[in-house]
């Protein structure tokens, strides 16, 4: 079993929204240990000799009943707004402003939708067509790679 930084991203978030206070993973190639600290005090020793294990089967089944609803699925007219390269996604132009877009914006084809850090150089990414955002994939602030969907449109007809 293989994890990818995203994978270990939404695993965290899925335990942050759980009484899990600490997970094992082990497989033969890695062990993972997380151990969720308490606000008003931790236990070591306690956190120590009660640890959860939890196999593959399990973490499926933790992560299909978490309470987050699932993402859309993609309509095939949809088209994906992608990275042409890698950097740091922004939503605003400052962090104090208004995001450049919504879910649920109409946007116009030239119109930005997001910038994009690359080497402390900040680059607008222009709409290349004019409808309706359907789904912003990336979180404010998150680093991107090239070639990565950022946002998908339902183009105007």
């Amino acid at each position: 079993m293989e994890f990818d930084l995203n994978q270990l991203h939404e695993l965290l978030d899925v335990l942050n929204k759980t009484d899990i206070d600490e997970l094992s993973l082990k497989s033969n190639d890695f062990e993972l240990t997380i151990h969720k600290a308490n606000r008003a005090s931790v236990n070591s020793s306690t956190a120590a000799t009660q640890p959860v294990t939890v196999d593959s089967a399990a973490l499926d089944q933790v992560l299909t009943t978490s309470e987050s609803s699932p993402p859309p699925t993609p309509d095939k007219k949809w088209v994906d707004v992608i990275s042409p390269m890698v950097g740091t996604f922004y939503r605003s132009p400052a962090p104090d402003e208004p995001p450049f877009v919504e879910v649920g914006d109409t946007t116009r084809k030239g119109q930005t939708v997001c910038i994009i850090e690359a080497m402390k150089l900040m680059n607008e990414l222009e709409s290349e067509i004019s409808g309706e955002i359907v789904e912003i994939l990336v979180d404010n602030g998150e680093p991107i790679e090239y070639g990565q969907t950022l946002m998908r449109v339902n183009p105007s007809s």
